[in-house]
């Protein structure tokens, strides 16, 4: 499927671009006080080594603006600052040294303020995203288009942006989020139409890993389809790690990013004598420690009895057809060895590091 993106400025996040032509970055944010520094490091490092492309904390009061400089010095990955009802915690995030600022119009104060935040920002080269919530639109727009309406978040967001540029700030990211899809489908086909600053798409309060994934993949596949979108978040209630996981898959079953390990298995039946579900998620447990020294992509089809396999299992780059109490090996249509089933996972990871050329 060739998808033709919306025409958007880029901008600079770190070292990370977003918008124009550059590719669609994954987000998460991080899920620690940010006040406990050991501890949100080590979780921003999880989602480094999951290939989350830039990642976002929470700065809720001044103790946790000034624990970002720590956090900064000891990660590598772009860093957003989320701040609300309190414009001078931005400051204080942009003297830490983030590379991204995240403000919601509805609550971070007033207009004096936000023009504070534009010229610091400006002077730092750190672009500014206007994160319009559904849950903290102002009243007087609520009370315009009768509530929280695709309506109400599109003029909210392009009242905000306009501030910015007010102030001479052109560095801007526009999201416009709500725990409705069609809400937020719409409000984003509004605003995608008013302006060219680059989209980061995601659904808020999307639910659990469960619910949510499958609202957020509607949603955010949706529109990335339509060519609206230049980074994206899932929102989920549990682990980050799960919510660059989620994304990535996104962007690779829209074939917007490169699949470095495509995994195909059955969704086993009555004749699957092997616990296919262990072996596939043990699998997909190791192959983040894979990726960064993967050279090209691959194709792993783990299959759970004698119908499908043996066809999948040889048009795979790496295959396992599965029997009773054991498998047989496929490497690039050949069959290699048979394997006991207590040598599945250890035999696939193997061979995903020895074809990808990863010595990891």
């Amino acid at each position: 499927m060739e998808i033709k993106r919306r025409k958007s400025r880029r901008v600079n996040v770190g070292t990370v671009q977003i918008g124009g032509d550059a590719p669609v970055s994954v987000q998460s944010m991080t899920k620690t006080d940010t006040r406990d520094v050991k501890a949100t490091i080590e979780q921003i490092a999880r989602l480094e080594e999951i290939g989350c492309d830039i990642v976002r904390v929470a700065v809720p009061d001044v103790e946790a603006a000034e624990a970002l400089r720590l956090i900064r010095k000891a990660t590598r990955v772009p860093l957003v600052a989320d701040i609300h009802f309190d414009y001078r915690l931005a400051l204080r995030a942009l003297e830490a040294g983030v590379d991204k600022l995240r403000i919601n119009p509805g609550n971070i104060g007033p207009r004096s303020g936000v023009e504070e935040i534009a010229r610091e920002a400006a002077s730092r080269g750190v672009p500014i995203r206007v994160g319009v919530n559904a849950g903290s639109l102002d009243r007087r727009l609520l009370d315009k288009y009768g509530g929280r309406t695709a309506d109400a978040l599109a003029e909210s967001a392009i009242e905000s942006a306009k501030i910015l540029e007010d102030a001479g700030f052109g560095d801007i990211v526009i999201s416009l989020k709500a725990s409705d899809p069609a809400t937020t489908i719409d409000a984003y086909r509004l605003v995608a139409k008013a302006c060219e600053y680059p989209l980061h798409v995601g659904l808020t309060e999307a639910g659990s890993p469960r619910s949510g994934t499958v609202k957020s993949a509607i949603v955010i596949g949706l529109l990335l389809a339509e060519g609206i979108g230049d980074t994206i978040r899932v929102s989920l209630t549990g682990d980050p790690v799960e919510e660059v996981r989620v994304g990535r898959e996104i962007l690779m079953t829209l074939g917007m990013r490169g699949r470095e390990v495509e995994i195909i298995s059955c969704p086993t039946c009555g004749r699957c004598k092997v616990d296919l579900r262990k072996v596939v998620r043990e699998v997909e447990d190791k192959i983040p420690g894979i990726l960064p020294n993967l050279r090209f992509p691959l194709k792993v089809a783990i299959m759970g009895c004698e119908v499908n396999g043996p066809g999948e299992a040889r048009d795979a780059d790496i295959g396992l057809a599965c029997g009773k109490g054991g498998g047989i090996l496929f490497i690039k249509g050949e069959m290699v060895r048979r394997l006991n089933e207590d040598e599945f996972v250890d035999a696939l990871v193997g061979e995903i590091k020895k074809m990808g050329g990863s010595s990891g």
